[in-house]
């Protein structure tokens, strides 16, 4: 009876020592990277003949405006319009790290965040000339 007894709790501990070791471990291959988000801000407009965007922070541009073809994106970074084919392989300090795209349809806005965006995908109800910001993390008030 007292063999039993002292079996046990060994038994026990060294289960209880697996338990922490499996649950501690980190899976590499599943590890998602932290993002580096650079600061920017956008605010986008809604008009009747399609999209006006005004970078008030983290861009070269400083405002652009465009029609969406058929709900086609348009894609967007730190430099303006652009296509997801050609991406600048120019990074530059002062300016955030970015990529999305957008689309319209109707008065619903649509952004899905490609890079150097903790947001994923953002959309938002514009009336005509309604206007919305956005940064990094997602819409401001």
């Amino acid at each position: 009876m007292n063999i039993k007894l002292n079996l046990i709790r060994p038994l026990f501990n060294f289960g209880v020592l697996v338990f922490l070791l499996l649950t501690s471990l980190k899976l590499t291959g599943q590890e998602k990277k932290p993002v580096d988000l650079k600061d920017f801000k956008i605010i986008i407009e809604n008009t009747e003949k399609g999209i006006k965007m005004q970078s008030l922070q983290g861009t070269a541009w400083l405002n652009l405006e465009f029609s969406i073809l058929n709900n086609q994106p348009q894609a967007i970074d730190e430099y303006g319009m652009t296509k997801l084919t050609d991406l600048s392989a120019v990074k530059d300090a002062k300016r955030a790290d970015f990529l999305f795209t957008i689309s319209k349809i109707k008065n619903t806005i649509i952004l899905k965040g490609i890079e150097g965006t903790a947001w994923t995908d953002l959309r938002f109800s514009l009336s005509e000339n309604g206007k919305q910001e956005i940064n990094q993390f997602g819409m401001l008030p």
